[in-house]
């Protein structure tokens, strides 16, 4: 069985290090941890590492576009590998979660204009979603803002903790399922 692992963000240098990122941070931990590295995906707009987990075959996806209007490069890549909506699971920040926490849920809406696009190009709602939680912003600072700016020296070991976290809960899902995932997951936090 084939599983399409999602992490949303944006590409190039000037994103690399932002919360923003954090999803596209979880494949590339997952990749690191498997000794694979990504690579570009003829005649569609993604990077993408081929790994094993638990006896499955599992593709770890990054968009080469902007996160807003991703949705059709994991859509197409999930066409082209015969991957049903229920079986890709979407990995991404989320302002409304408190930071380091992280929510598994199967379907539903989302605010979050990365998932709007994967939603609206698969034409479907049923797929999986593994939300790290980055709090929402000090002060009256814009979520815009907040999102794009780089992390900085004091949170880089935290949000690495944070993706470690959700890439364990990544296999947890293909391992093990949805509810024992949830279980273990949405009720937690990682250390950091």
């Amino acid at each position: 069985m084939t599983w399409l692992v999602a992490g949303l963000g944006n590409p190039g240098d000037r994103y690399a290090n932002t919360r923003h990122n954090v999803g596209r941070m979880v494949v590339d931990e997952l990749a690191r941890a498997h000794g694979e590295r990504f690579k570009k995906v003829r005649f569609l707009p993604v990077e993408l590492a081929e790994v094993r987990e638990g006896g499955h075959r599992v593709l770890l996806a990054a968009s080469t576009r902007f996160m807003n209007e991703s949705g059709p490069s994991y859509a197409s890549l999930a066409h082209k590998q015969h991957v049903e909506p229920d079986r890709l699971i979407a990995v991404y920040d989320e302002l409304d979660i408190p930071a380091g926490e992280l929510r598994v849920k199967l379907g539903g809406g989302s605010s979050h204009n990365g998932v709007k696009s994967l939603q609206q190009a698969l034409a479907s709602r049923d797929f999986l979603h593994v939300r790290i939680g980055i709090g929402r912003p000090p002060g009256r600072q814009d979520p815009a803002d907040f999102v794009l700016t780089p992390i900085g020296k004091k949170l880089e070991a935290d949000v690495a903790i944070w993706a470690d976290h959700a890439a364990d809960a990544v296999c947890s899902l293909i391992a093990e399922g949805l509810t024992p995932t949830q279980d273990r997951f949405n009720r937690q936090t990682p250390q950091g």
